[in-house]
């Protein structure tokens, strides 16, 4: 989790009661951190969410329009941030379908400062530890999918050029490095300009 100090954490509050509303907006801002926009439903917390992407949206569970577990649904579901369930201490069973919905940590109102900052933490915690699994998955296709290009355009290199193969992925190493980009971006122009050459 970031340090406070260095990047102030962006939460966006949906909550339909404004002195509620208005609770939360002050502590979190006397922690340090950064409170993006307050809202009152929760399809507008899903706009919002889009459209300004919190680290953190902190929804109440019953909210006129769409409620806050629907609004997590969505919001979970798109990886737009970690989200946080509110709810009333009689909405103990509305808990297991927050849980489904994707809200990483709840609150049971009324609720301290003390409860809420150690909530934001294991919300924050998990949703990264999540977009981190997410990219290891992500980067282990990719990797997968750039070597084979990477091998399809030493080939080509090496027939069309005359390289050995060491040569081959030398040359795609420096002029990834001299132009920025991706060895298999580098790779994937090689074999179409072959490709139009030949063609």
């Amino acid at each position: 989790m970031t340090d406070v100090a260095d990047a102030p954490i962006r939460v966006l509050i949906a909550e339909d009661e404004a002195l509620i509303r208005l609770d939360l907006k002050e502590m979190l801002v006397e922690e340090g951190f950064e409170v993006v926009a307050e809202v009152s439903d929760g399809a507008t917390a899903v706009r919002m969410a889009r459209e300004l992407q919190p680290d953190l949206c902190i929804l109440d569970v019953k909210m006129p329009v769409m409620d806050g577990i629907q609004a997590a649904d969505q919001i979970t579901g798109e990886r737009l941030s970690a989200v946080l369930i509110l709810t009333a201490f009689s909405q103990r069973d509305l808990i297991e379908q927050a849980r489904r919905a994707g809200a990483m940590a709840y609150l049971v109102k009324p609720f301290q400062k003390h409860d809420l900052l150690p909530a934001i933490e294991i919300a924050a915690g998990r949703f990264k530890d999540l977009k981190g699994l997410e990219a290891e998955v992500g980067t282990l296709t990719d990797r997968l999918e750039a070597r084979k290009v990477v091998e399809k355009a030493k080939g080509v290199l090496m027939e069309t050029e005359g390289m050995t193969e060491a040569a081959a992925f030398r040359h795609l190493q420096k002029a990834a490095m001299e132009q920025r980009l991706t060895m298999k971006i580098i790779a994937e122009q090689v074999i179409n300009d072959h490709a139009d050459a030949a063609g």
